[in-house]
C-alpha cells in the first residue's frame, strides 16, 4: 500500500562524510500488486555499509514492509555551504545508482546550492 510506503522517509542522512546505502522498500500485499520506492540512508557512526542497513531494516519490517539494499557509496554533506557530493561504491553491496540518490536528496534539500554525484572514488 502506498500509505505504508509513505510512512518511510525518503532520506535520512548525517552531516560530514560517511557511507550511505540506497534501499528499495516494497510492499507485496496478498491481494494486490507490489508497490515500491527507493530510500537513502547514511550515518557517520557506521563503519561499514552493512551497519547502516542493519540499523534501518528493523524499522521498515516493523511497518510490515520488505527491503533490499541495492548498492552504496559515500556522501559528503556540508549544510553550511549547502552542498552534497555523492560518490564511490560499497564493497559489499556494489555501487548504488547515484542518480537516484541525487534525485532523492534534491527533493529533500530543495534550497541547496549543489547536489551532484561522481562515479569516481571509494
Amino acid at each position: 500500500m502506498a500509505s505504508l510506503l509513505g510512512k518511510v522517509d525518503d532520506v535520512d542522512i548525517d552531516s560530514g562524510t560517511f557511507k550511505y546505502i540506497l534501499i528499495k522498500v516494497h510492499h507485496s500485499p496478498p491481494e494486490g500488486t507490489e508497490t515500491s520506492k527507493f530510500i537513502t540512508r547514511g550515518y557517520r557512526s557506521a563503519s561499514f555499509h552493512s551497519d547502516v542497513y542493519d540499523q534501518v531494516v528493523p524499522g521498515i519490517e516493523k511497518l510490515g514492509l520488505d527491503c533490499e539494499c541495492v548498492g552504496g557509496g559515500r556522501i559528503q554533506h556540508n549544510p553550511d555551504t549547502k552542498t552534497i557530493e555523492v560518490y564511490g561504491y560499497s564493497q559489499g553491496y556494489g555501487k548504488a545508482d547515484h542518480s537516484i540518490t541525487v534525485g532523492l536528496l534534491k527533493a529533500k534539500y530543495p534550497d541547496y546550492n549543489k547536489i551532484t554525484f561522481s562515479n569516481d572514488g571509494y
